[in-house]
């Protein structure tokens, strides 16, 4: 038997999705003992260290890749893993790791290079940039996604740091971004462009981590583009194992990002209450690591996490259901980190289990290790900024709700969220 969440919107009700949950699943509640969060503090305050340590003094600019070893021609930067960073300044602003006035002037040095400093196209920012000098690198393109990543970082220090060269920064970087040029004739987003091919031919038009990209471009004060770009990309309903959710056959992290800025609980649109369906992701997630556990025996209901990472083959695109990539029996640490707000039960478990039994193997100087191998003994030698980032944002939202608070005060991400349709849940 199935329990069912009403979904629908006046006008719109043909549209929603109907999400199905076996009646033996709870919604996720957040409930930390004393342990757990002294625990995700030691864990906050590692990954924040990334930031600390991977950051241009001059710039402001994140390191894509942070490097134990080797480090000294490690010098191409992540305009989204700079977006991470921003954020990671208020977290450590108000927990008082770092102090508020140098965090303040880090935020300022970032933002005044965000908008002299470096090059962008109609306001948005090469995916890859020397962190330096701020000049694209490996022929990256203009990004739309990893440039609404930073922005999210943007605007959170507008509403964290009470100083007017911040507010004034944050908003004219956010003012001149020119939505229009990527919607063009729509009705969907494009992925990027380039000098040398133009428009990159992929568009957001499915379910992805770009909830927040259009609900970005749909609040604009300035080139917004229309509402109804929000009801025009597809959400393909699955079912895997009794549940029934929106997915579309890509790594764990495309639940998690937008969410990490973006407060959807207990609301809806007209199609799906998002918090709810990324909860149920996560969950039907664990459930495939722990089939896998007849091929690789480590996997487990208390051992599990899939998600785009650092390989012994290099940076690749796994997951699953269905099965996505090379799996060989790794575990990626920010599956679970990135999913505590929704599972915060399960992805406690399973990051302290991680720990205890792997040691250095899972754990290092940053938290955790991008990636480890329990079956091969394998550890990735880089720490991914994004895959840090999203581990100590949503560590926090599940502890305090902090990033939740502080971006929703930006009056346009409430604006975009009125203008689609939000509503309060209902459960029925």
């Amino acid at each position: 038997m199935l329990t069912k969440l009403a979904l629908g919107v006046a006008g719109v009700a043909s549209a929603a999705v109907t999400i199905r949950v076996p009646e033996t699943w709870n919604p996720p509640v957040t409930r930390l003992s004393p342990q757990d969060d002294t625990f995700l503090d030691e864990l906050s305050r590692a990954s924040f260290q990334f930031f600390r340590e991977c950051t241009h003094a001059k710039t402001g600019m994140v390191k894509n890749l942070g490097r134990l070893e080797d480090d000294k021609h490690n010098t191409v930067s992540s305009i989204a893993a700079t977006g991470f960073g921003l954020t990671s300044l208020c977290i450590a602003a108000e927990r008082g790791w770092i102090k508020r006035g140098e965090a303040l002037e880090r935020a300022r040095k970032t933002l005044r290079f965000l908008w002299n400093g470096t090059p962008n196209e109609h306001g948005f920012f090469y995916h890859f940039i020397d962190w330096r000098t701020g000049a694209r690198v490996w022929q990256s393109e203009i990004s739309s996604i990893d440039t609404a990543i930073l922005l999210c970082g943007v605007l959170s220090c507008r509403q964290q740091f009470a100083d007017e060269e911040v507010k004034e920064l944050a908003t004219k970087i956010y003012d001149r971004m020119d939505w229009q040029w990527l919607f063009r004739s729509g009705p969907f987003l494009s992925h990027g462009w380039t000098p040398e091919r133009g428009f990159l031919t992929a568009r957001w038009d499915t379910y992805s981590e770009h909830m927040m990209l259009y609900l970005l471009a749909i609040g604009a004060r300035e080139h917004a583009i229309p509402a109804s770009a929000w009801n025009a990309w597809h959400r393909p309903a699955v079912n895997y194992g009794g549940y029934s959710y929106i997915d579309a056959e890509a790594p764990l992290f495309i639940h998690q990002y937008s969410h990490a800025w973006f407060d959807f609980r207990r609301q809806h649109d007209g199609h799906a209450d998002y918090f709810r369906n990324s909860a149920l992701a996560t969950q039907v997630h664990r459930r495939f690591c722990t089939e896998l556990g007849e091929e690789f025996p480590h996997y487990s209901n208390e051992l599990w996490g899939i998600t785009a990472s650092e390989s012994p083959k290099g940076y690749v695109i796994w997951g699953g259901p269905p099965r996505q990539g090379p799996i060989d029996g790794s575990v990626v640490p920010c599956a679970a980190g990135g999913s505590l707000p929704f599972l915060t039960q399960d992805s406690m478990a399973a990051l302290r289990g991680m720990r205890e039994r792997f040691g250095g193997k899972a754990w290092g100087r940053f938290g955790f290790t991008d990636a480890f191998n329990p079956a091969t003994g394998w550890t990735a030698r880089d720490y991914v900024g994004i895959n840090t980032g999203i581990t100590l944002l949503m560590a926090e939202n599940a502890r305090t709700g902090l990033v939740w608070d502080l971006f929703m005060k930006n009056p346009e991400a409430r604006a975009a969220m009125q203008l689609v349709g939000f509503q309060e849940t209902a459960l029925v």
